[in-house]
C-alpha cells in the first residue's frame, strides 16, 4: 500500500472509530460557572451557579456552603431534557425528595433582536423575554452547541448563555467555561412528584414555625366558665364573663425572625362591630395583668382623673406593666352568622375575616420566654364570636447568625379596658385630664421607639368615633409627635359587614370614616423615634381633646404604648 492510500485508510479508520465508539462528540458536555450580577456588576461574594450541559440534558445548581446556612435551607437542582422537552426542579427535603416537571418554555417566547456582543471571550447574540413586566436580556454564544443557561425554567437558546440581565440590574454572567467528556444523566430516583404550586408551598413552609394559640375559641358573654385547674400550655382559659380567652405559650427563641400574627374571626350571634385586642402578658415580677384576670381589677394599681373616675391597670408603675398589645382589631357587623339574613345587590358576603399583622417589633424581646397570650372582644351576646389565633415565624436570613443583640420592650400604658365585663372603667379621662407615665430608659439602648396605637370611640354623630381629634405626645414637657388617627377606607370592608345598617343615600354604616379604625379592619401602630432620649428617668404625657358626652353617650380613647429598642 502506497503512502497516500495508507494515510486515507488511517484517517477513515479514525473517523469510523469515533462514530462507532460512543459518538463521543455528541456526549461532550460543558460546565459553566456563573456569578451573580448586582446593579449590572459582578458580585464576587455571591454564590456560584454551576450549569453542566450535554447535547440532550442539562443540570443546574447553586453551590452553597450549607453548613453556614440555617437548617431549613435545602439543596435544589434543575434539569432539562431536550428530547422530552421537559423542565424539572428537585428539592432534597429533610425526609424525602420532591420535584415537579413542566413543558420547556418554547422558543417562540424569545425575541431575537440582532444585537451582538462579546462576553467571557465568546461572540454572543442577543435575545429577550418579558415576564410579568420584567425585561430579561440573554446573551448567548451560538458557537457553543450545548444549550447551557443559568435560568433553565425560562427555556433554552441556540447556544450557551453567557450573560442574563433582569431589568438592567441583576442576573448572572459566565466567569469560567470548562469542556468535559461524557453526558449529563437525569436522576434515577426523583422522589415525590408534586405540582409547581405545591413545591413552592412546601419549600416556603419548611422555613415557617407556626405557634397555634387558639382554634375556634368562643368569645361570648354570660355563659358558664369552667377553667382547668393546672396552668398548662395545652389549655385555653376564659375570663371576664367569657369575653377574654387566654393561653400559656412558650415562644420560640427566634429573635431573628419576622413574626406575623393571624387572627380569624366570625360572628356566632353578635351582629355589632366590636373592639378587639390580642395581647401578651409577661408574668415576671410581683404583679401582672394575670392577677387581675384571676382575681379582680382592684388588685391593679389605679389613679383617678380630674372628675374622680378611677382607672385600674392602665399605666406602668414600679412593680406593674400593662398588657403588651400585639393587635388592635375591630369585628365587622356580623360576618358569617348573618350572611343569610340580608342580601344586597352586587355583594357576596365573606365567610370570616382574617386579620394579619407583622408584630415582630412587639414580640421579639420576649423570644424564648413563657408568656400568656390572650384575645378580647367586647360583646354582650351568648353566641358572641369565634376566633382562631396563630403566630408564624419566618427567618429573616438564610445565613446562620451569631448570637443576636438583645431586644428591649416595656409596656408603658394600655387604656383598652380588656376587663370591661369585670368592671374596668372605659378610658374617659382625656375629656378632663391627660395620661402621664413615668419610665426609665436603660443604658446601652439604640433604635429606641414608641409603638403607639390609638383609636377613638363614641358611636353617635358627635362622638369621637366619627370626629377627628389630634393626638399629641409629650416627653419631659416637650412635644415629640402629633397626628390625627383617621381611616377613610372603611367602604373597602363592605363585603365583611352583612349586618351593617344601610342609609337612604346608598352609604352603609360600615362605610363611614372613623378615628383610626374600620369595622372588619386592624389598626396600624405609629412608630415614634425616641433615640434622642438619654438613659434615665423620663415622663410621657398623652393629650387628646376628647369630646363632651351627650346624655348617656360618651367618648373614650383606647391608646397603648410599647417602648422598644435593642441593646448595642
Amino acid at each position: 500500500m502506497d503512502a497516500r492510500l495508507k494515510f486515507l485508510f488511517i484517517s477513515f479508520s479514525l473517523i469510523l472509530l469515533l462514530l462507532i465508539n460512543g459518538n463521543l462528540f455528541s456526549q461532550e458536555r460543558i460546565r459553566i460557572s456563573y456569578l451573580p450580577l448586582q446593579n449590572a456588576s459582578l458580585d464576587s461574594s455571591g454564590n456560584v451557579k454551576a450549569v453542566t450541559a450535554g447535547k440532550v440534558h442539562l443540570m443546574a445548581e447553586t453551590l452553597r456552603d450549607y453548613g453556614s446556612l440555617i437548617k431549613t435551607v435545602v439543596p435544589e437542582k434543575e434539569y432539562i431534557s431536550l428530547p422530552g422537552n421537559k423542565y424539572y426542579r428537585l428539592a432534597e427535603m429533610p425526609h424525602h425528595k420532591i420535584y415537579y416537571s413542566e413543558a420547556l418554555s418554547p422558543d417562540s417566547l424569545f425575541t431575537y433582536t440582532g444585537k451582538t456582543d462579546t462576553v467571557n471571550g465568546y461572540y454572543c447574540k442577543h435575545a429577550k423575554r418579558v415576564i410579568f413586566s420584567n425585561t430579561i436580556d440573554f446573551w448567548y454564544a451560538p458557537a457553543v452547541p450545548q444549550r447551557a443557561t443559568p435560568y433553565p425554567s425560562l427555556g433554552v437558546l441556540p447556544g450557551a448563555v453567557m450573560k442574563v440581565v433582569v431589568n438592567g440590574s441583576y442576573g448572572y454572567q459566565a466567569v469560567e467555561t470548562e469542556e468535559q467528556n461524557g453526558g449529563v444523566a437525569l436522576p434515577e430516583h426523583w422522589g415525590e412528584e408534586v405540582s409547581r404550586e405545591e413545591y413552592s408551598a412546601r419549600l416556603a413552609q419548611n422555613h415557617v414555625k407556626t405557634i397555634r394559640v387558639f382554634k375556634d375559641v368562643r368569645l361570648s358573654f354570660g355563659n358558664p366558665i369552667e377553667n382547668p385547674v393546672a396552668a398548662d400550655t395545652d389549655s385555653v382559659y376564659h375570663f371576664s364573663k367569657g369575653t377574654v380567652a387566654l393561653r400559656k405559650v412558650k415562644l420560640p427563641d427566634m429573635p431573628d425572625h419576622t413574626v406575623f400574627l393571624k387572627l380569624i374571626e366570625k360572628a356566632n350571634g353578635d351582629a355589632y362591630d366590636r373592639t378587639g385586642s390580642v395581647f401578651l402578658i409577661d408574668p415576671q415580677g410581683e404583679l401582672s395583668f394575670l392577677d387581675a384576670l384571676r382575681d379582680s381589677v382592684e388588685v391593679l394599681p389605679s389613679f383617678s382623673d380630674n372628675e374622680g373616675r378611677k382607672y385600674h391597670g392602665f399605666r406602668k408603675t414600679a412593680d406593674y406593666n400593662p398588657p403588651v398589645e400585639l393587635l388592635r382589631f375591630f369585628t365587622p357587623f356580623g360576618v358569617g352568622h348573618f350572611n343569610d339574613k340580608r342580601t344586597v345587590k352586587g355583594l357576596q358576603w365573606k365567610d370570616s375575616v382574617l386579620y394579619e399583622q407583622d408584630v415582630t417589633s412587639a414580640i421579639r424581646a420576649f423570644a424564648g420566654k413563657e408568656v400568656w397570650i390572650g384575645a378580647y372582644i367586647a360583646n354582650y351576646d351568648k353566641g358572641g364570636h369565634i376566633v382562631s389565633l396563630s403566630l408564624d415565624y419566618h427567618p429573616e436570613s438564610q445565613d446562620r447568625k451569631e448570637k443576636m443583640p438583645g431586644f428591649f420592650a416595656e409596656s408603658l400604658f394600655n387604656t383598652l379596658n380588656i376587663l370591661e365585663m369585670s368592671g374596668q372603667q372605659y378610658p374617659r379621662l382625656f375629656r378632663n385630664d391627660t395620661l402621664c407615665v413615668d419610665f426609665e430608659v436603660p443604658e446601652g439602648l439604640s433604635s429606641l421607639q414608641l409603638r403607639y396605637v390609638s383609636t377613638g370611640h363614641g358611636g353617635w354623630g358627635g362622638g369621637d368615633e366619627f370626629n377627628q381629634k389630634i393626638n399629641r405626645i409629650f416627653i419631659d414637657g416637650k412635644e415629640v409627635f402629633s397626628f390625627i388617627p383617621w381611616r377613610e377606607d372603611c367602604s373597602a370592608f363592605r363585603s365583611w359587614n352583612p349586618a351593617s345598617g344601610n342609609f337612604w343615600n346608598g352609604i352603609s354604616s360600615s362605610d363611614l370614616s372613623r378615628s383610626g379604625w374600620c369595622p372588619g379592619g386592624a389598626t396600624n401602630p405609629e412608630y415614634i423615634n425616641l433615640d434622642h432620649l438619654e438613659p434615665g428617668h423620663h415622663t410621657i404625657e398623652i393629650v387628646i381633646p376628647a369630646g363632651a358626652p351627650a346624655g348617656n353617650s360618651f367618648s373614650a380613647w383606647n391608646v397603648s404604648g410599647l417602648l422598644i429598642g435593642r441593646f448595642k
